[in-house]
C-alpha cells in the first residue's frame, strides 16, 4: 500500500519527517512520498528516517501552477485564472538545477503572497497577526501556509473566528482564506508547461493532485464523466503523466471512476491521502478521509517505468 501525497513540518503539515516515517511504517505502507509545498528541504531527514525503517521513499513536491487552457468561471460569472496543484516525483535535488530554480521562484511568490494576506487580514480586524507569530508556528518563514494562518487566527482572535472546532476550522477557509474568501490572495501565475519544461531530462514524473478539486465545482458522476476526459487528454498532451485518481478526499465510487478515466486517457492513476497531521485531523495517513483508501504497490512500479527509473 502506497501514500504518495503527504506533508511534513517543512511545509503545512504538523509531523516532523522522522515522525511521519514512523507513522507510515506503523500503518503498513510499503512506500511513501513526501510532497511538501514548493520545497524539497525535507529530503535529507525523510530519506534518513525511511532508510532506518526499511521503508521505500520517493522524493516529491507539490506546487500550485496556472492552467491557462481551462479558465475558471467565478460565482459572479466572471472568468479568471485557474490554479491547479501538481505533484512531482523523483525530482532533481541539485541546488542550481532549473527545476530547483523554479521552486525557489514559487517560494518567493508564497512569501510575497503571505505578506499581502497578513495586510488584508489586519484590515478586517486581525490586528495581532504577524509574520513573527506565523513563523513560530511553521518551521521557517518559507514554510508558512494557510493552516498556519488559520491556527494563528484561532490563537490570536477567537473573538472573530470563534472557538477552534472542526466546523469553525472549515469556516475559516470558506470565509477568509479559500478562493472565495474575503482575504484570498491569488496564487502564482507560473504556467504548468513552464514548470514541466524546467525538469526536462531529469526523469521527473508529474501528476495532477486532486483533479476534481482543481477542475470541477460538482463531483457527481455525470459531471465527472462528461467534463474530465477532455481535461485529462489536454494534460497528457502537455507532459503530465498521471492524475491523483486514488485521492483520499473522495469516496470509493468516485475513485474507481477516476481510475477508469485515467486509464482511458493513457495516464497513470497515482494516489495519496493528502495527510497534514493534526492540521487535517479527519485525514488518516495511508487511508485518507474515509478510511478505505488503498493505493496499489503496482502504481509506483508504473510510475518508475514511465520515466525510465
Amino acid at each position: 500500500m502506497l501514500d504518495l501525497h503527504t506533508h511534513s513540518s517543512f511545509s503545512d503539515g504538523s509531523d516532523a519527517p522522522a515522525d511521519l516515517a514512523r507513522a507510515a511504517k506503523r500503518v503498513g505502507l510499503s512506500a511513501i512520498a513526501l510532497t511538501d509545498h514548493d520545497t524539497t528541504a525535507s529530503h535529507s531527514e525523510m530519506a534518513a528516517a525511511c532508510a532506518r525503517l526499511d521503508l521505500e521513499y520517493v522524493t516529491g513536491v507539490e506546487v500550485s501552477l496556472r492552467d491557462n487552457y481551462f479558465p475558471k468561471v467565478q460565482r459572479d460569472g466572471s472568468v479568471g485564472p485557474r490554479n491547479i496543484h501538481v505533484l512531482a516525483y523523483f525530482v532533481p535535488l541539485e541546488h542550481d538545477h532549473p527545476f530547483q530554480v523554479k521552486l525557489a521562484a514559487l517560494r518567493h511568490d508564497r512569501d510575497v503572497r503571505n505578506k499581502l494576506l497578513i495586510a488584508q487580514l489586519r484590515q478586517f480586524g486581525f490586528e495581532r497577526l504577524s509574520m513573527e507569530y506565523l513563523t513560530g508556528l511553521a518551521r521557517s518563514i518559507h514554510s508558512v501556509g494557510r493552516p498556519h494562518f488559520a491556527q494563528a487566527m484561532f490563537d490570536l482572535h477567537p473573538e472573530i473566528v470563534g472557538v477552534q472546532t472542526e466546523e469553525n476550522w472549515r469556516l475559516v477557509f470558506t470565509n477568509w482564506l479559500g478562493s472565495e474568501g474575503r482575504s484570498y490572495v491569488p496564487k502564482t501565475s507560473m504556467p504548468l508547461e513552464e514548470f514541466i519544461e524546467a525538469a526536462a531530462g531529469s526523469r521527473t514524473f508529474f501528476s495532477v493532485a486532486h483533479p476534481l478539486v482543481n477542475y470541477l465545482e460538482r463531483f457527481d458522476e455525470t459531471s465527472i464523466a462528461t467534463t474530465m476526459p477532455s481535461i485529462l487528454a489536454s494534460l497528457r498532451e502537455r507532459g503530465v503523466q498521471g492524475i491523483e485518481a486514488y485521492y483520499g478526499g473522495t469516496k470509493s465510487p468516485t475513485r474507481s471512476l477516476m481510475v477508469k478515466l485515467a486509464r482511458d486517457a493513457n495516464l497513470i492513476p497515482t494516489g495519496g491521502s493528502d495527510y497534514h497531521g493534526h492540521y487535517k485531523e479527519h485525514v488518516s495517513l495511508g487511508l485518507g478521509q474515509y478510511g478505505d483508501l488503498y493505493v496499489p504497490d503496482e502504481i509506483l512500479e508504473e510510475m518508475r517505468a514511465a520515466v525510465g527509473r
